[in-house]
């Protein structure tokens, strides 16, 4: 049943106008079927999917970019002091980190996490050949880096090969942790003073092993562990 949209008046089926006003009488159907353009585009469009290798290609041309214009500044203008070595190192560390992400996706993570940490080394090298002073490094800056790998590389395997839950990547995260910083004042105290003293480390250390002793206690009692997972919904 259908009605004149001028006069109201009921239409026949068969009608193609109204009987009362002469309105021509029309199905919107019919309508947008034959020509009526709708203003919203009838074809789906898609934006082209970015390929890794394009995105790699771009970063390793604004890395190399960047650090070509600043060694030439820093050769025939700003000549002072070499300064252009922190931002060369700078795009080193960027694009040796970008590497497992945009250019080389099935790069093993323990290969990533040396090729940082080498890259962090030379860094800091840079540094302290654009100071002209190196003791620190070699004293300092390159064992905590090496040390800093070691702990990475030690929590990238536990995490993928020993058995991985909520709490058990917890475990990991909080020893980590604790040894990292325990590492980082023990190397600090023997640099700058000669002896070794335990301070804020040892507070560190010792909240970590508490939270691994209920960590451990909760993965051991099974009744304990299910009631943490309902509480924190995991």
């Amino acid at each position: 049943m259908s009605y004149c949209v001028n006069c109201g008046v009921e239409l026949d089926k068969t009608a193609k106008e109204c009987a009362l006003c002469n309105t021509p009488v029309m199905n919107p159907r019919e309508v947008i079927a034959q020509n009526a353009k709708t203003p919203f585009p009838e074809e789906k469009g898609q934006v082209e999917v970015v390929k890794s290798k394009d995105m790699g290609i771009f970063v390793t041309i604004v890395c190399l970019a960047t650090a070509i214009t600043c060694g030439l500044l820093n050769a025939f203008v700003f000549t002072g002091a070499l300064w252009s070595l922190a931002v060369i190192g700078v795009c080193v560390i960027l694009w040796v980190t970008l590497i497992p992400f945009v250019i080389y996706t099935k790069q093993p993570v323990y290969v990533s996490i040396l090729f940082d940490g080498i890259a962090v080394s030379g860094y800091l090298y840079m540094l302290a050949y654009m100071i002209e002073s190196d003791k620190w490094f070699w004293g300092l800056g390159l064992p905590i880096v090496i040390y800093i790998t070691v702990i990475l590389e030690l929590l990238t395997l536990c995490i993928r090969k020993l058995p991985k839950s909520f709490l058990t990547i917890g475990l990991y995260v909080i020893t980590a942790i604790g040894l990292l910083c325990g590492g980082l004042e023990f190397m600090i105290d023997r640099y700058l003073a000669g002896e070794v003293h335990i301070r804020w480390a040892a507070v560190v250390m010792t909240i970590c092993t508490v939270i691994d002793i209920a960590i451990i206690t909760m993965l051991s009692l099974r009744r304990v562990r299910n009631a943490v997972r309902r509480r924190l919904h995991f």
